[in-house]
Protein backbone atom coordinates (compact mmCIF):
# COMPACT_ATOMS: atom_id res chain seq x y z
CA UNK A 1 0.00 0.00 0.00
CA UNK A 2 3.17 2.10 0.50
CA UNK A 3 3.62 2.35 -2.96
CA UNK A 4 0.31 3.36 -3.61
CA UNK A 5 0.30 6.37 -1.40
CA UNK A 6 3.18 7.18 -2.78
CA UNK A 7 2.05 7.05 -6.20
CA UNK A 8 -1.23 9.20 -4.90
CA UNK A 9 1.31 12.19 -3.64
CA UNK A 10 2.51 12.34 -7.19
CA UNK A 11 -0.52 12.20 -9.09
CA UNK A 12 -2.32 15.17 -7.01
CA UNK A 13 0.95 16.97 -7.04
CA UNK A 14 0.35 16.97 -11.40
CA UNK A 15 -2.39 19.09 -12.21
CA UNK A 16 -1.08 19.15 -15.78
CA UNK A 17 -1.91 15.26 -16.17
CA UNK A 18 -5.29 15.64 -15.87
CA UNK A 19 -8.37 18.85 -15.95
CA UNK A 20 -11.36 19.19 -13.59
CA UNK A 21 -14.27 21.15 -14.78
CA UNK A 22 -16.30 23.71 -12.79
CA UNK A 23 -18.97 20.81 -11.65
CA UNK A 24 -15.96 18.78 -10.11
CA UNK A 25 -16.36 16.31 -12.75
CA UNK A 26 -13.03 14.86 -14.35
CA UNK A 27 -12.29 14.88 -17.59
CA UNK A 28 -13.19 11.45 -19.48
CA UNK A 29 -10.60 12.18 -21.94
CA UNK A 30 -7.63 9.91 -21.80
CA UNK A 31 -4.97 11.73 -23.94
CA UNK A 32 -3.49 15.29 -22.92
CA UNK A 33 -4.21 16.58 -26.65
CA UNK A 34 -5.86 15.48 -29.95
CA UNK A 35 -2.34 14.98 -31.85
CA UNK A 36 -1.03 12.60 -28.56
CA UNK A 37 -4.00 10.60 -29.38
CA UNK A 38 -3.64 10.41 -32.88
CA UNK A 39 0.15 9.26 -32.37
CA UNK A 40 -1.00 6.91 -29.79
CA UNK A 41 -3.40 5.74 -32.65
CA UNK A 42 -0.51 5.27 -35.11
CA UNK A 43 1.41 3.36 -33.05
CA UNK A 44 -1.46 0.81 -31.14
CA UNK A 45 -2.10 -0.08 -35.14
CA UNK A 46 1.68 -0.69 -36.35
CA UNK A 47 1.54 -3.16 -33.01
CA UNK A 48 -1.52 -4.94 -33.83
CA UNK A 49 0.12 -5.73 -37.54
CA UNK A 50 1.80 -8.16 -34.80
CA UNK A 51 -1.33 -10.30 -34.76
CA UNK A 52 -0.41 -12.99 -36.36
CA UNK A 53 -3.66 -14.87 -37.19
CA UNK A 54 -7.20 -13.49 -38.52
CA UNK A 55 -8.79 -10.95 -36.83
CA UNK A 56 -11.69 -8.69 -36.69
CA UNK A 57 -12.41 -5.27 -34.65
CA UNK A 58 -16.07 -4.55 -33.68
CA UNK A 59 -16.93 -1.61 -31.70
CA UNK A 60 -19.70 -1.74 -29.16
CA UNK A 61 -21.60 0.74 -27.86
CA UNK A 62 -22.20 1.07 -24.05
CA UNK A 63 -23.55 3.22 -21.31
CA UNK A 64 -19.82 4.57 -20.76
CA UNK A 65 -18.77 4.82 -24.12
CA UNK A 66 -17.43 3.06 -26.90
CA UNK A 67 -15.82 -0.89 -26.56
CA UNK A 68 -13.29 -2.07 -28.94
CA UNK A 69 -12.37 -5.61 -28.78
CA UNK A 70 -10.29 -8.00 -31.10
CA UNK A 71 -11.69 -11.46 -32.05
CA UNK A 72 -9.76 -14.10 -33.45
CA UNK A 73 -9.92 -17.93 -33.59
CA UNK A 74 -12.60 -20.74 -34.78
CA UNK A 75 -16.24 -19.24 -34.41
CA UNK A 76 -17.47 -22.32 -32.31
CA UNK A 77 -14.50 -21.96 -30.32
CA UNK A 78 -14.74 -22.19 -26.25
CA UNK A 79 -14.81 -17.93 -25.45
CA UNK A 80 -11.78 -16.94 -24.14
CA UNK A 81 -11.92 -13.11 -22.72
CA UNK A 82 -8.57 -11.79 -22.58
CA UNK A 83 -7.75 -8.61 -20.50
CA UNK A 84 -4.30 -6.49 -21.04
CA UNK A 85 -2.21 -4.64 -18.47
CA UNK A 86 -1.85 -1.61 -17.59
CA UNK A 87 -0.93 1.08 -20.77
CA UNK A 88 -0.43 -2.32 -22.99
CA UNK A 89 -3.46 -2.28 -24.58
CA UNK A 90 -4.90 -5.58 -26.25
CA UNK A 91 -2.39 -5.79 -28.56
CA UNK A 92 0.30 -7.09 -25.76
CA UNK A 93 -1.25 -10.56 -26.52
CA UNK A 94 0.35 -10.75 -29.95
CA UNK A 95 2.44 -13.26 -28.41
CA UNK A 96 -0.07 -15.62 -27.08
CA UNK A 97 -3.32 -15.69 -29.43
CA UNK A 98 -1.84 -17.67 -32.25
CA UNK A 99 -1.81 -20.73 -29.87
CA UNK A 100 -4.88 -19.61 -27.71
CA UNK A 101 -6.89 -19.22 -30.45
CA UNK A 102 -6.24 -22.55 -32.10
CA UNK A 103 -8.98 -24.10 -29.82
CA UNK A 104 -10.68 -21.00 -28.68
CA UNK A 105 -12.95 -17.95 -30.02
CA UNK A 106 -10.98 -15.21 -28.55
CA UNK A 107 -12.34 -11.49 -27.65
CA UNK A 108 -9.33 -8.80 -26.26
CA UNK A 109 -11.13 -5.99 -25.03
CA UNK A 110 -9.28 -2.42 -24.76
CA UNK A 111 -10.06 -1.32 -20.87
CA UNK A 112 -11.92 1.80 -21.44
CA UNK A 113 -10.11 3.51 -19.07
CA UNK A 114 -6.88 3.43 -20.29
CA UNK A 115 -5.36 3.93 -23.67
CA UNK A 116 -7.02 1.89 -26.43
CA UNK A 117 -8.83 2.56 -29.29
CA UNK A 118 -12.27 1.73 -26.25
CA UNK A 119 -13.79 5.77 -26.20
CA UNK A 120 -14.92 7.18 -23.18
CA UNK A 121 -18.26 9.02 -22.84
CA UNK A 122 -17.65 9.15 -18.66
CA UNK A 123 -15.45 8.17 -16.57
CA UNK A 124 -15.82 4.89 -14.48
CA UNK A 125 -15.61 5.61 -10.89
CA UNK A 126 -15.57 2.68 -9.03
CA UNK A 127 -15.26 -1.30 -8.60
CA UNK A 128 -18.92 -1.51 -9.26
CA UNK A 129 -18.52 0.87 -12.38
CA UNK A 130 -15.65 -1.47 -14.19
CA UNK A 131 -18.27 -4.55 -13.89
CA UNK A 132 -21.15 -3.16 -15.06
CA UNK A 133 -19.08 -1.88 -17.86
CA UNK A 134 -17.38 -5.82 -18.95
CA UNK A 135 -21.35 -7.01 -18.13
CA UNK A 136 -22.55 -4.51 -20.32
CA UNK A 137 -19.48 -5.72 -23.19
CA UNK A 138 -20.20 -9.44 -22.17
CA UNK A 139 -23.86 -8.71 -23.26
CA UNK A 140 -23.57 -6.95 -26.49
CA UNK A 141 -21.00 -10.44 -27.63
CA UNK A 142 -23.29 -12.66 -26.52
CA UNK A 143 -20.95 -14.30 -24.02
CA UNK A 144 -22.98 -15.30 -20.65
CA UNK A 145 -20.73 -18.71 -20.05
CA UNK A 146 -16.46 -18.00 -20.71
CA UNK A 147 -13.47 -18.22 -19.33
CA UNK A 148 -11.64 -15.69 -18.88
CA UNK A 149 -7.53 -14.50 -18.56
CA UNK A 150 -5.80 -11.07 -17.31
CA UNK A 151 -2.49 -9.88 -17.30
CA UNK A 152 -0.93 -7.11 -14.06
CA UNK A 153 -4.12 -5.17 -13.72
CA UNK A 154 -6.21 -7.49 -15.97
CA UNK A 155 -5.65 -10.24 -13.55
CA UNK A 156 -6.92 -7.56 -10.91
CA UNK A 157 -10.25 -6.92 -12.86
CA UNK A 158 -10.51 -10.03 -13.85
CA UNK A 159 -10.93 -11.07 -10.09
CA UNK A 160 -13.29 -8.41 -9.50
CA UNK A 161 -15.35 -10.06 -12.19
CA UNK A 162 -15.12 -13.56 -10.97
CA UNK A 163 -16.55 -12.40 -7.94
CA UNK A 164 -18.80 -9.89 -8.66
CA UNK A 165 -19.94 -10.56 -12.30
CA UNK A 166 -23.71 -11.69 -13.37
CA UNK A 167 -21.66 -13.56 -16.09
CA UNK A 168 -20.57 -17.65 -15.36
CA UNK A 169 -16.63 -17.46 -15.60
CA UNK A 170 -15.65 -21.16 -16.05
CA UNK A 171 -11.81 -20.83 -15.74
CA UNK A 172 -9.89 -17.67 -14.22
CA UNK A 173 -6.19 -16.99 -15.49
CA UNK A 174 -3.93 -14.64 -13.51
CA UNK A 175 -0.83 -13.70 -15.57
CA UNK A 176 1.48 -11.68 -12.49
CA UNK A 177 -1.94 -10.07 -10.97
CA UNK A 178 -0.70 -6.52 -9.60
CA UNK A 179 -1.85 -5.35 -6.41
CA UNK A 180 -4.17 -8.62 -5.95
CA UNK A 181 -2.54 -11.21 -3.75
CA UNK A 182 -0.27 -8.94 -2.24
CA UNK A 183 1.08 -5.51 -2.11
CA UNK A 184 3.13 -3.93 -4.32
CA UNK A 185 6.20 -3.19 -1.95
CA UNK A 186 8.65 0.30 -2.83
CA UNK A 187 11.49 -1.52 -4.54
CA UNK A 188 13.83 0.49 -6.38
CA UNK A 189 12.56 -0.84 -9.89
CA UNK A 190 9.02 -0.43 -8.75
CA UNK A 191 9.40 3.48 -8.17
CA UNK A 192 11.88 3.84 -11.86
CA UNK A 193 8.89 2.49 -13.24
CA UNK A 194 5.97 4.71 -11.61
CA UNK A 195 8.45 7.65 -12.68
CA UNK A 196 8.44 6.68 -16.11
CA UNK A 197 4.86 6.37 -15.87
CA UNK A 198 4.88 10.06 -14.62
CA UNK A 199 7.96 11.41 -16.09
CA UNK A 200 8.44 9.79 -19.62
CA UNK A 201 11.93 9.59 -21.22
CA UNK A 202 12.60 7.82 -24.74
CA UNK A 203 16.17 7.81 -23.31
CA UNK A 204 15.19 5.52 -20.34
CA UNK A 205 12.52 3.91 -22.20
CA UNK A 206 14.92 0.37 -22.24
CA UNK A 207 16.25 0.65 -18.48
CA UNK A 208 12.81 0.91 -17.43
CA UNK A 209 11.82 -1.62 -19.64
CA UNK A 210 14.13 -3.80 -18.17
CA UNK A 211 12.30 -3.55 -14.61
CA UNK A 212 9.32 -5.48 -16.30
CA UNK A 213 10.91 -7.71 -18.70
CA UNK A 214 13.54 -10.91 -18.37
CA UNK A 215 14.69 -10.16 -22.01
CA UNK A 216 13.71 -6.50 -23.54
CA UNK A 217 15.23 -7.83 -27.00
CA UNK A 218 11.77 -10.35 -27.41
CA UNK A 219 9.43 -6.95 -26.69
CA UNK A 220 8.87 -6.40 -30.70
CA UNK A 221 9.23 -2.66 -31.88
CA UNK A 222 5.53 -1.47 -32.63
CA UNK A 223 4.98 -2.53 -29.31
CA UNK A 224 7.64 -1.35 -27.63
CA UNK A 225 6.75 1.99 -29.81
CA UNK A 226 3.08 1.88 -28.53
CA UNK A 227 3.81 1.80 -25.36
CA UNK A 228 6.03 4.52 -25.02
CA UNK A 229 3.11 6.52 -26.90
CA UNK A 230 1.14 5.78 -24.48
CA UNK A 231 2.99 6.58 -21.36
CA UNK A 232 3.93 9.65 -23.28
CA UNK A 233 0.63 11.02 -24.19
CA UNK A 234 -1.88 9.62 -21.57
CA UNK A 235 -3.23 11.44 -18.38
CA UNK A 236 -3.01 9.83 -15.50
CA UNK A 237 -5.69 7.20 -14.59
CA UNK A 238 -6.26 7.82 -10.67
CA UNK A 239 -8.44 5.01 -10.66
CA UNK A 240 -5.59 2.71 -10.08
CA UNK A 241 -4.79 3.51 -6.73
CA UNK A 242 -8.53 2.13 -5.74
CA UNK A 243 -6.49 -1.06 -6.76
CA UNK A 244 -6.05 -3.24 -3.10
CA UNK A 245 -5.15 -6.81 -2.47
CA UNK A 246 -8.01 -9.17 -2.61
CA UNK A 247 -8.78 -10.48 1.34
CA UNK A 248 -8.84 -13.77 2.04
CA UNK A 249 -12.73 -14.38 2.51
CA UNK A 250 -12.84 -13.05 -1.24
CA UNK A 251 -10.28 -15.51 -2.53
CA UNK A 252 -11.83 -18.13 -0.45
CA UNK A 253 -15.30 -17.05 -2.62
CA UNK A 254 -14.20 -17.90 -6.16
CA UNK A 255 -16.14 -20.78 -6.93
CA UNK A 256 -14.29 -21.53 -10.40
CA UNK A 257 -10.38 -23.15 -11.07
CA UNK A 258 -7.93 -20.40 -10.75
CA UNK A 259 -4.28 -21.01 -12.16
CA UNK A 260 -1.94 -17.78 -11.07
CA UNK A 261 1.40 -17.80 -12.77
CA UNK A 262 4.34 -15.46 -12.07
CA UNK A 263 7.29 -14.56 -13.64
CA UNK A 264 10.72 -15.47 -11.06
CA UNK A 265 11.98 -12.08 -11.59
CA UNK A 266 8.38 -10.28 -11.28
CA UNK A 267 8.65 -6.72 -9.45
CA UNK A 268 5.07 -7.05 -8.21
CA UNK A 269 4.73 -10.62 -7.28
CA UNK A 270 6.98 -13.18 -5.07
CA UNK A 271 6.57 -16.22 -3.75
CA UNK A 272 4.44 -14.93 -1.23
CA UNK A 273 1.53 -14.71 -4.11
CA UNK A 274 1.82 -18.18 -4.98
CA UNK A 275 1.58 -19.32 -1.11
CA UNK A 276 -1.37 -16.98 -0.82
CA UNK A 277 -3.04 -18.28 -3.60
CA UNK A 278 -2.65 -22.11 -2.51
CA UNK A 279 -3.95 -21.41 1.06
CA UNK A 280 -7.17 -19.38 0.13
CA UNK A 281 -8.32 -20.03 -3.48
CA UNK A 282 -10.13 -23.31 -3.30
CA UNK A 283 -9.34 -24.63 -6.88
CA UNK A 284 -6.19 -23.60 -7.61
CA UNK A 285 -2.82 -23.88 -9.60
CA UNK A 286 -0.20 -22.10 -8.90
CA UNK A 287 3.59 -21.90 -10.11
CA UNK A 288 6.61 -19.43 -11.35
CA UNK A 289 7.57 -19.27 -14.54
CA UNK A 290 11.45 -18.94 -14.66
CA UNK A 291 13.23 -16.64 -17.08
CA UNK A 292 10.53 -14.23 -17.05
CA UNK A 293 9.56 -11.02 -15.69
CA UNK A 294 5.80 -9.40 -15.14
CA UNK A 295 5.76 -9.40 -18.92
CA UNK A 296 5.78 -13.27 -18.46
CA UNK A 297 3.72 -13.66 -21.87
CA UNK A 298 6.32 -12.22 -23.78
CA UNK A 299 9.02 -13.38 -21.80
CA UNK A 300 8.22 -17.01 -22.01
CA UNK A 301 5.52 -16.94 -24.35
CA UNK A 302 5.91 -20.56 -25.30
CA UNK A 303 5.76 -21.87 -21.90
CA UNK A 304 3.25 -19.66 -20.53
CA UNK A 305 0.51 -20.85 -23.76
CA UNK A 306 1.26 -24.31 -23.05
CA UNK A 307 0.21 -24.09 -19.22
CA UNK A 308 -2.79 -21.83 -20.15
CA UNK A 309 -4.01 -24.28 -22.64
CA UNK A 310 -2.96 -27.38 -20.31
CA UNK A 311 -5.02 -25.66 -17.76
CA UNK A 312 -8.05 -24.51 -19.42
CA UNK A 313 -8.18 -28.17 -21.44
CA UNK A 314 -9.23 -29.93 -18.27
CA UNK A 315 -12.66 -29.30 -18.23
Amino acid sequence: MLVLLIAASIVYSLESFTHIDGAGLRDSSLFKTKEGENRYLEAYKKALALWPVQYREVDLKTSFGKAHVIISGAERGNPLVLLHGMNASSTMWYANVKALSAGHRIYAIDFIAEPGKSVPAKSLRTSEDIVKWYDEVFDKLDLNTFDIAGASRGGWIALQLALHSKKKIKHVVLLSPAQSLVHVKPKKEVLKNLYFTLRPQREKLRSTLKTVSSDVDKLEDPFVEQYYRCVENMKVDPNFLKMDVYSDRELEALKMPVLVLIGDDDIFNNSKSIKRAKQHIPSVEAGVVKKAGHFLSIDQAESVNEQILAFLNKR
